[in-house]
């Protein structure tokens, strides 16, 4: 009898669909994260430089505890989660730790992260993000990882990059 929960996932043979997936589960917990945090009025303020959120107290809700570039508190918040696709995972692309943000020894904001309770946001981080642009970079790396596998399979033999005009293309 075969297990159920294998199907070749992990074989070679779906070695650009299992990067395709990772990298929209990347994209999807960035975008969330910006999305969720535009609700908030953290953003908009220059004086908050760190988010707080405090994802493992409640499912059905997120705390956000905002800190300035000191590590003191200015601010708190908190999102209510309706769908389990509105959780703020740690993305690390805005995660303090990810990004070597700066935090005064002793401060609250120091204090919140000894609490491990959740994962702060760098918030520079987050004002320079574009979404749109991450969205075109993820879909030309999802197309890519999945060319490979259709390359290897013998499914596509060649393939062209630009607009389709046909002085300015170039044939791989």
């Amino acid at each position: 009898m075969t297990d159920p929960h294998t199907d070749g996932s992990t074989s070679d043979e779906f070695k650009g669909f299992n990067e395709a997936r990772r990298l929209m589960w990347c994209h999807e917990a960035r975008a969330r994260v910006h999305e969720q945090l535009e609700l908030t009025a953290f953003i908009a303020d220059a004086d908050v430089a760190a988010v707080h959120v405090d994802n493992t107290t409640r499912a059905d809700r997120v705390f956000l505890v905002a800190f300035n570039q000191t590590g003191q508190q200015v601010g708190i918040d908190t999102l209510y989660i309706d769908e389990p696709s509105q959780r703020l995972d740690i993305a690390p692309e805005f995660d303090h730790d990810f990004t070597n943000m700066d935090v005064v020894p002793t401060s609250q904001l120091e204090q919140a992260i000894a609490r491990e309770n959740g994962w702060v946001v760098n918030l520079k981080a987050l004002r320079e993000y574009d979404p749109l642009a991450d969205r075109r970079a993820a879909q030309r790396a999802v197309f890519l990882a999945h060319l490979q596998d259709m390359i290897k399979n013998g499914d596509v033999r060649g393939f062209l990059f630009g607009r389709g005009e046909s002085d300015d293309t170039d044939t791989a």
